[in-house]
């Protein structure tokens, strides 16, 4: 993507440009199902509303760091690239540095507009940014020109340009798909804070258990509620599957396309070990 104009004046970057041809060259946009599957979902409910995160396993991959011309709170990982991405972009393009901000990075909520798909900023790998204290329009077609200069640096670091969204955003970026799998190729749920020993013990003792349901306590059921926990559900271990239990089963079936029936068949099991 090739910058269609070259700033004088800082009003120069606020000017309104139609979309660059050639956007995000070879990067794709991680997925809200991806995210969630790589870090679990950082709090247990959400709304329209900006909310913290709750869930401590995930909660210890944040950070908080001034990236050069502000500060931000996101994942660790993220924030990184971000105060590599802004040094290229005071180098480069020293007028838009002077004059970007942010509209926030973390912020749990559902995605604008689109039901109760969460939007990434809910697990701090996007950020929206501000030129001239001013956010570019929503849905327009149009961008800020100062964003066309920058643009082509978030993708070099492997950050994906809101601009390109089937409801254009252009001040908004986020971490790639690429960047996210290199960063974490598998699952934080996969390091769970059950030690290894433990989660193969309770991989063998849940292996042959199926058709745990309501009322059902034992052995049997506190291995299916530490494999809910490996996933990062928040749910007490007693062994008593009770009307909570049931609750975090529905919806680990719900998110894995299996009947919500709060049973714990086959299927199901089989789910959870994976």
């Amino acid at each position: 993507m090739q910058a269609q104009f070259t700033p004088h004046v800082k009003d120069d970057l606020t000017q309104e440009l139609g979309l660059p041809p050639l956007m995000n060259p070879g990067l794709e946009c991680p997925s809200a199902a991806l995210l969630e599957e790589l870090f679990g979902r950082p709090r247990a409910d959400f709304s329209a509303q900006c909310r913290p995160p709750t869930l401590e396993g995930f909660k210890k991959q944040l950070k908080t760091a001034s990236v050069g011309p502000f500060s931000v709170m996101g994942l660790g990982r993220a924030v990184d690239s971000l105060a590599a991405v802004m040094s290229e972009i005071k180098r480069s393009e020293p007028l838009v540095y002077q004059h970007i901000g942010t509209a926030g990075m973390l912020c749990c909520r559902y995605m604008r507009n689109a039901g109760q798909k969460l939007s990434s900023h809910s697990w701090g790998t996007a950020i929206d940014l501000t030129l001239c204290g001013k956010l570019d329009v929503r849905g327009n077609r149009k961008v800020f020109a100062g964003l066309t200069l920058i643009a082509p640096i978030f993708n070099r670091h492997g950050w994906y340009w809101g601009a390109k969204f089937r409801t254009e955003d252009a001040m908004h970026f986020e971490v790639g798909k690429a960047k996210l799998l290199e960063w974490f190729p598998r699952p934080l749920t996969q390091s769970s804070p059950i030690s290894t020993d433990t989660m193969a013990g309770v991989s063998a003792t849940a292996k042959n258990k199926t058709n745990l349901k309501l009322g059902d306590q034992g052995e049997d059921v506190k291995a299916v509620q530490k494999l809910l926990m490996m996933k990062w559900y928040q749910i007490k271990v007693d062994g008593v599957f009770g009307s909570q239990t049931e609750q975090t089963i529905k919806k680990f079936q719900m998110k894995s396309g299996l009947t919500a029936d709060g049973i714990v068949g086959h299927k199901t099991l089989e789910k959870l070990r994976a």
